[in-house]
């Protein structure tokens, strides 16, 4: 395992971290996305289905199963313990846009048709978008909280970290991914706009705002 996968790794549990922290501590899920957060329950679930069927490493099985259970112990605090708290009036992305054609793509390019392969095919595509809820959230209610902004930087920052990963494994393993590549390149793109206010206003200790 190379210093960028591992720092992607890290990253990524950064980020559902703090989100399951802000959740807690503040006992609001007041500005997250619920849409969002199933999404990425959903994506975990159909990746790590392997689980089931093979063993890699120590270290692999027990990241894959802290994903899958940070994933779904966010979902419940946001959709059971505090869903007083929960701005359903504001999360209104129509997600079926995303999960039906993410479904049909799977389908049709893969690496083999099989259950599994189509499966995980189905969580990196739908890992590229899923995002899309929080910041449509976001641009809807025309500012984030603070910690919700370093929520999704850290998110941002291991997806662009695995990018490097892959062109990494490209030069020193010759091994190339299309389909993971095109999705990282994809999900990342979708950060830019992000990146550059989380940079220029939050570091700054200004509110972030997104373009309503």
């Amino acid at each position: 395992m190379n210093i960028f996968r591992l720092t992607g790794d890290l990253s990524h549990l950064a980020a559902i971290i703090i989100l399951l922290l802000k959740i807690w501590k503040t006992r609001s899920c007041a500005g997250i996305s619920g849409k969002s957060q199933v999404l990425f329950a959903l994506v975990f679930t159909t990746r790590y289905l392997d689980l089931l069927t093979s063993f890699i490493s120590l270290y692999n099985t027990t990241m894959k199963i802290i994903y899958i259970g940070c994933a779904y112990a966010t979902v419940y605090l946001i959709c059971a313990k505090f869903k007083a708290t929960y701005d359903g009036n504001h999360d209104t992305f129509r997600v079926e846009f995303l999960v039906v054609p993410v479904g049909g793509l799977a389908f049709l390019v893969n690496h083999d048709f099989s259950p599994l392969e189509i499966l995980w095919t189905f969580s990196i595509y739908l890992e590229s978008v899923a995002i899309l809820p929080q910041l449509f959230m976001i641009s809807k209610t025309g500012e984030a909280e603070t910690i919700t902004t370093h929520y999704l930087f850290f998110l941002g920052l291991y997806r662009a970290l695995y990018l490097i990963n892959w062109i990494w494994r490209f030069y020193f393993e010759g091994f190339f991914d299309m389909i993971a590549i095109v999705a990282g390149v994809v999900q990342t793109i979708l950060y830019c706009d992000f990146f550059y206010l989380y940079v220029t206003k939050v570091l700054k200790g200004k509110k972030l705002s997104l373009p309503a």
